[in-house]
């Protein structure tokens, strides 16, 4: 007997439910410190991700000082402000009840950032698209959401910095790119809905609304 469409298998259905799960999470950490063998799990698995031409062009920067945690919020808060300048109205409003970070909350901070020397002089698969090494970056910080998430841990992508300020903040070498400071933690939940569509920023949109055939533009019929 064949079985449904709507019936997932496992371990499939676990692997949908973590994607589901995932959130960028601010509030709710708890400040709990992360196991070793938990922390070395998931970047493990955000080492495992694909790279352009097996270049591998990450790097993880732990950082558990509070020192140093607390001048990178101190920055955030500012580059906040300067978002928040720009804004009117309702949407002024609205942001002002978001909240953007969780770096001193969070148990450590995971800075993840991108060196495209790498695998060089010459990288496999990267000459007609420069920025593919950055993309491979960017598989590898999914793969530790979603490990994280899968260990019960939450995982929030700060992006209201200079990568200047950062990279003399972590004295990150000036041809590697900060890409994300992650904060990253246990949580007392991970929220139903995500923090800007329950405040009102915006909605997810339906898979309808930005699936194409065969050509851009070329919608399925409804």
């Amino acid at each position: 007997m064949s079985r449904p469409q709507s019936e997932v298998p496992a371990p499939a259905a676990d692997l949908y439910d973590v994607i589901n799960r995932r959130r960028d999470v601010r509030g709710e950490f708890t400040g709990e410190p992360v196991p070793d063998e938990v922390l070395r799990r998931v970047l493990t698995a955000a080492h495992r991700a694909p790279s352009v031409g097996m270049s591998q062009p990450w790097d993880f920067v732990l950082v558990r000082d509070e020192d140093t945690r607390r001048r990178f919020r101190e920055h955030v808060r500012s580059e906040r402000d300067v978002f928040a300048a720009g804004l009117e109205g309702e949407r002024a409003e609205t942001f002002s009840r978001i909240k953007v970070e969780g770096v001193v909350e969070s148990s450590l901070g995971v800075v993840v950032t991108y060196d495209a020397d790498r695998g060089g002089p010459a990288v496999l698969g990267r000459h007609a698209i420069a920025d593919a090494g950055l993309y491979s970056v960017c598989l590898a910080i999914q793969n530790l959401w979603l490990a994280a998430t899968a260990e019960g841990l939450g995982v929030g992508w700060v992006s209201f910095y200079r990568e200047e300020f950062l990279r003399d903040l972590l004295g990150i070498p000036s041809g590697v790119r900060p890409v994300a400071w992650l904060c990253l933690g246990p949580v007392r939940e991970l929220a139903e809905t995500p923090d800007l569509e329950r405040h009102g920023w915006r909605s997810r949109m339906p898979l309808e609304d930005v699936l194409h055939h065969e050509t851009y533009g070329s919608r399925p019929a409804r």
